[in-house]
């Protein structure tokens, strides 16, 4: 198993003092994902939950939805030098019955891996292909503004190799009334929130319609697509959404919070699941 950080050695340059010390640096390994033994796509991680990932890839996908559509997940190939694993390639064999998305996923996959979907057409995907629609009235789900607010120091606090290495994002769930259910480190923001879902199918907790899902950056339409697509009904993020996840997030009836800093928040979309007083007057 790859190592989650690595040791390099540094030249400081400190108030016109140069030193030579170790650094410790976040480990970043290209993952191929097959499905059914076909190369299916490459994307950059840190090593560690490579099987999680692999499954929330494809929940994302509209592959799989629960623990039973997966028959078994291995490591494969990608032999070193020396003849070690480089445990780079994982193979995802679909149960019985569960129908494999042949070339079109594939094509689809290789084509958007670099920037996520775009436009009309991808909106209308996810509408279609998502396993839970999200409720128009909320689902029963309420979330206090003091509560949201608590939420990005829980999630750094619970950030332990960022602590080390200051190169990671983060994504966690929590409950409606703010308490921590799992969190996940990547290089790749959308990489640690397929680890939190494929952490959650694998253990039977799909759909995650109590769930808010926190991110460490900035709200892309692939975060928001995910997040729809495992059946959360809440996103927020310490940084800007993208105009089209704000468009997915108003189709789909998502909950979008951005700029989630202090004090303060921008409601995009889904106010209803929010517990915020009557906004003021426009003078």
């Amino acid at each position: 198993m790859g190592r989650v950080t690595e040791r390099r050695r540094v030249l400081r340059v400190r108030d016109g003092a140069v030193s030579s010390r170790p650094d410790t640096l976040v480990a970043e390994e290209p993952l191929e994902i097959r499905l059914n033994g076909d190369p299916l796509a490459v994307t950059m991680r840190t090593p560690g939950d490579d099987f999680a990932l692999a499954a929330g890839f494809l929940v994302s996908e509209g592959v799989v939805a629960r623990a039973e559509d997966v028959a078994n997940i291995v490591y494969c190939a990608g032999a070193t030098e020396d003849g070690g694993n480089t445990y780079n390639v994982v193979d995802v064999r679909l149960a019985p019955g569960v129908p494999d998305p042949g070339p079109s996923l594939r094509r689809h996959v290789y084509t958007t891996s670099s920037c996520g979907l775009c436009g009309k057409a991808s909106l209308d995907a996810v509408r279609t292909t998502a396993r839970w629609p999200l409720p128009e009235d909320g689902g029963g789900v309420r979330v206090g503004p003091e509560t949201l607010r608590a939420l990005p120091d829980r999630l750094r606090a619970a950030q332990r190799v960022f602590d080390r290495t200051g190169g990671l994002h983060a994504a966690a769930l929590f409950t409606p009334e703010g308490r921590l259910l799992d969190v996940r480190e990547d290089v790749g923001r959308h990489n640690a929130v397929d680890k939190l879902v494929g952490r959650a199918l694998r253990q039977g907790l799909l759909p995650l319609s109590s769930a808010v899902l926190l991110v460490s950056g900035r709200a892309s339409f692939e975060l928001a697509q995910k997040a729809v697509m495992a059946g959360i009904p809440v996103l927020a993020a310490v940084s800007a959404p993208s105009s089209l996840a704000v468009d997915l997030a108003e189709e789909t009836g998502l909950t979008l919070v951005g700029f989630l800093r202090g004090a303060s928040m921008n409601v995009y979309a889904g106010a209803h699941r929010l517990a915020l007083p009557a906004p003021a007057a426009a003078s």
